[in-house]
């Protein structure tokens, strides 16, 4: 038995040897944690397993249901028995009657959708405490053999006290194979592996959320994942939004997995033979409604705001641009589907909508931005993060609207990741008036304080509306939805803005930007005492003059009211203001220093393609301000500058007409 590594663990908390156990059960569960190369594992089957001969196991295993599952994996055991090597066969307690948990896992690897998964058998030997992995190879005859090179055990011993000892040994380590995925190196067991199990073995802090795609099938969720992508990823190539394509694309097209075959199984549970239908409320790019059309979903997006990726899907995706009212005008009772993909102000109100669509109408939404009914979500428990606590209360949501609600964990670049669904009814249709009514009751007791003057009320029974309320809220709807306003279930509801509003600075005229920037600049530079640095490489002067640093607030003194006025209508104001100009500033912990371009460390990690196309393409596309108003000119000779000295220096900004042609 080769050693591969071994990891001192001290336990202050009595987590072990418990705690030893739940680390094996991420690394046999969810081994992409660990291992990047790999997209998760199926547990085809487990359960325990007799170790005397003629003995039967004494608990069933949970991969499949029925006897003959149970009867399947004694018969692996069997197989495999006998083909251990020496060090490894002492398994179990001494005497007869002894047992060892088994598992049979399949491993995902990532990018290899087709490729069949490797399968492993996970001896569990609790008395001895140790885990055993059997990489399983089936031969012609369809018999599983043991690939014995690749034998890997992890064991915890108990040294004394507070002390215990964490190893992997490797029976055959000088026949070891890696294919550099799913079997790694022997060094990396030993190096990357060993310690997370270590780490995790005396944590103590529970997950708040759910395992990853803990309602679907993880191999299933990988092949389609990997044919939608390699479908849908001639979108990033041409994506004309200003937002980043990778994310969004790949985002989508990972929801979208995760919908295909949430659906596909529910119409395995309930027998259906149609694919469902959906509407996708504030769908923004549509990408999401793009991909679920064309995967033979009938079903449309709706969203206050036209985009301009709108008109490269085609008439086969169905788009709307409309305000979204909650209330009895926006109801969808011949849709299966109502889907909230990061819908901001409609995440709490999708729940609603879809349980007074129709009885059989289910939900998914993804919660990112925290609305309540009203406006934004204040919190109320401080124990939670305020994710948490908002996904609580978007839950509590579905409950009371008669669901039974489920959540899980998608897999997609965000660090909202948590979705809701709502698909199954606890209550018989018999008793849909009676949940309506507990729903307006909800609604109505979420807030405290008037939103319509004239009832003061938060919402109010949709069936019972009062004229003098719609009233009020017609006047502040814009025109076009005054006709829909009596049906609405709270008058205080306020939606997005159809024209979104830049308030970061850009919009400002350009002789306000540059009168204010060049304000700051002589209050920096006249500030005393002056920093003056050696320039070594300017040749008509010696020093170079740094200015001083001030404080916001202290910037914010010198300049007059109609300025500040002006730049308070802005989000971030003065600071947003002096960090869109970073060629001349610097903002570091609320002071406001003037940059200088010799201390600049370029990125110690490779920028993407992308991102270095740009800056060759932004390279001398914009006049110099230290070389326009500084007393001393640039701190760096016009060959280092990247911007440039001169208008003889300047080049066409190429950027800007890719922008307009794609446009």
């Amino acid at each position: 038995m080769g050693p591969v590594g071994t990891a001192a663990v001290r336990d202050g908390g009595a987590a072990l040897p418990g705690g030893f156990w739940a680390a094996v059960r991420v690394w046999l569960e969810k081994p992409q944690v660990a291992n990047r190369r790999l997209c998760g594992a199926a547990i085809e089957a487990e359960g325990t397993v007799a170790l005397d001969e003629g003995e039967e196991a004494s608990r069933a295993p949970r991969g499949g249901a029925g006897e003959g599952r149970a009867a399947e994996l004694r018969g692996l055991w069997r197989e495999v028995r006998g083909q251990l090597p020496p060090p490894l066969t002492p398994l179990g307690a001494p005497g007869r009657g002894a047992e060892v948990g088994v598992a049979l896992r399949a491993l995902l690897a990532r990018g290899r959708p087709r490729a069949p998964p490797a399968k492993e058998l996970a001896v569990q030997d609790t008395y001895n405490g140790t885990v055993t992995f059997l990489p399983l190879e089936e031969n012609s005859e369809g018999k599983y053999q043991i690939k014995k090179s690749n034998i890997y055990q992890i064991q915890l011993t108990h040294v004394k006290d507070e002390e215990w000892s964490l190893s992997i040994v490797a029976p055959c380590p000088e026949n070891w194979f890696s294919d550099g995925i799913t079997y790694p190196k022997l060094a990396w067991l030993g190096n990357e592996l060993l310690p997370k199990l270590a780490k995790w073995s005396v944590e103590k802090k529970p997950s708040e959320f759910k395992s990853t795609l803990s309602l679907i099938s993880v191999a299933k969720y990988s092949n389609v994942y990997q044919d939608l992508k390699e479908k849908y990823r001639e979108m990033v190539k041409v994506w004309p939004e200003v937002t980043d394509p990778e994310k969004f694309v790949y985002e989508d097209v990972a929801i979208a997995t995760y919908l295909l075959i949430l659906w596909e199984e529910e119409r395995k549970e309930k027998g259906l033979t149609k694919k469902q239908s959906f509407v996708d409320l504030g769908c923004g790019n549509g990408l999401l409604v793009h991909i679920l059309n064309n995967e033979g979903h009938s079903g449309r997006g709706i969203d206050v705001r036209r985009r301009k990726i709108w008109d490269m899907y085609g008439p086969e995706t169905h788009l709307e641009e409309s305000t979204i009212l909650p209330g009895d005008s926006h109801l969808f009772p011949d849709t299966d589907w109502i889907i909230g993909n990061h819908s901001d102000e409609l995440t709490p109100w999708i729940p609603v909508i879809a349980a007074r669509s129709s009885y059989s109408c289910c939900y998914f939404v993804l919660p990112c931005c925290f609305f309540d009914f009203h406006g934004k979500y204040c919190r109320r428990q401080s124990k939670k993060t305020q994710y948490r606590e908002y996904l609580d209360f978007v839950a509590q949501v579905g409950f009371a609207c008669g669901f039974y609600v489920e959540e899980d964990c998608l897999r997609i670049p965000s660090t909202k990741r948590v979705c809701l669904i709502g698909k199954n009814r606890s209550y018989p249709p018999s008793e849909w008036a009676v949940i309506d009514k507990q729903i307006t009751q909800y609604i109505n007791n979420r807030q405290t304080c008037a939103v319509v003057g004239c009832d003061r009320r938060v919402g109010f029974n949709h069936k019972d509306r009062s004229d003098s309320a719609c009233k009020e809220v017609g006047s502040e709807l814009p025109e076009s939805e005054t006709d829909t306003v009596g049906t609405i279930w709270m008058p205080g509801f306020q939606p997005r803005e159809k024209v979104e509003q830049i308030r970061n600075c850009a919009s400002l005229p350009r002789d306000f930007v540059d009168d204010v920037v060049l304000k700051v600049a002589n209050l920096l530079l006249n500030a005393t005492p002056q920093k003056s640095c050696s320039n070594m490489h300017c040749g008509n002067a010696n020093s170079w003059n740094q200015g001083e640093s001030l404080s916001l607030k202290e910037v914010a003194e010198c300049l007059n009211k109609e300025t500040l006025q002006r730049l308070k209508s802005e989000c971030g104001g003065l600071q947003t203001l002096l960090k869109n100009n970073h060629q001349v500033f610097e903002v570091l912990n609320g002071r406001v220093h003037i940059r200088d371009w010799r201390t600049e460390k370029p990125s110690r990690r490779t920028k993407p393609e992308v991102k270095r196309r740009l800056s060759a393409e932004a390279f001398k596309t914009r006049l110099c301000w230290f070389f326009l108003h500084h007393p001393d000119g640039c701190s760096l000779p016009s060959e280092s500058c990247p911007y440039a000295h001169g208008t003889e220096e300047l080049r066409a900004s190429q950027i800007i007409k890719k922008k307009k042609h794609r446009q």
